[in-house]
């Protein structure tokens, strides 16, 4: 399994309290955690050419790991549909915290993917609402996170195939912070923890579920479905008279 970490690297070159938390960047980190864990990992990053998502390397990816925020307006039209392509042929995807607002995203869900947001370094609960899914193998019944980004509802996004987490928030919110959908072949996982100045992707629960829905988002080998006119399987009776 081959999977590429995408994140736009602005926060990291352009505030030294994100650099200071994450001092390889966000896809560093994750990187690290998911060799660590086996996994054939690489990175990509926005002010690559062709964002390092040229055709082969996404043709090679199984999973896609996604993270942005500033600049989701700088990601290219023709490099969006490009993943967008590889999902439908079964690539999964994994858009963690504010790449709900990346372009990818909003296509593959067709709604705003609005939401409310507040930074008053809060605890947020994340708790587990499906204990079968095979993304929080390991998990207990919650992950606690002393301090983060609060992300309430209304989150405006279709209803997910699976809810895998609820979050509570320290202010009051809640929100849908883990679900699952398909699109064609591929598999997607949004998943809300993540904001750039906590270490939140040094957390083991967290890491766990990620390197969990990345197990779970893999392709599934299946052939590609082959849409268009069909010539019948068997002999269609009203065309033999």
């Amino acid at each position: 399994m081959k999977v590429t970490i995408w994140n736009e690297n602005r926060h990291e070159k352009n505030n030294p309290a994100v650099r200071a938390v994450y001092p390889e960047g966000i896809h560093g980190a994750i990187q690290q955690f998911l060799s660590n864990a086996g996994v054939d990992a690489e990175t990509a990053t926005l002010d690559q050419p062709e964002h390092g998502l040229n055709q082969q390397v996404l043709d090679e990816t199984d999973v896609l790991v996604w993270w942005g925020h500033l600049a989701h307006g700088e990601v290219k039209e023709e490099i969006v549909e490009r993943v967008y392509q590889r999902v439908l042929d079964g690539m999964g995807l994994i858009v963690l915290h504010s790449g709900h607002f990346s372009k990818i995203f909003k296509k593959l869900m067709g709604t705003s993917c609005d939401l409310k947001w507040r930074e008053a370094d809060e605890k947020e609960r994340l708790w587990v609402v499906d204990p079968s899914h095979p993304i929080v193998s390991g998990i207990g019944e919650y992950i606690e996170l002393p301090q983060e980004e609060m992300y309430g509802e209304h989150f405006d996004i279709p209803a997910p195939d699976e809810l895998v987490f609820v979050s509570w928030f320290e202010g009051g919110e809640v929100f849908r912070s883990g679900c699952t959908y398909k699109r064609g072949k591929g598999k997607i996982f949004y998943f809300r923890p993540g904001h750039e100045t906590y270490p939140t992707y040094h957390n083991a629960d967290v890491q766990k579920v990620i390197l969990n829905a990345v197990e779970w988002a893999k392709p599934a080998g299946s052939d590609k479905p082959v849409y268009g006119n069909a010539k019948p399987l068997e002999a269609i009776a009203a065309n033999q008279k």
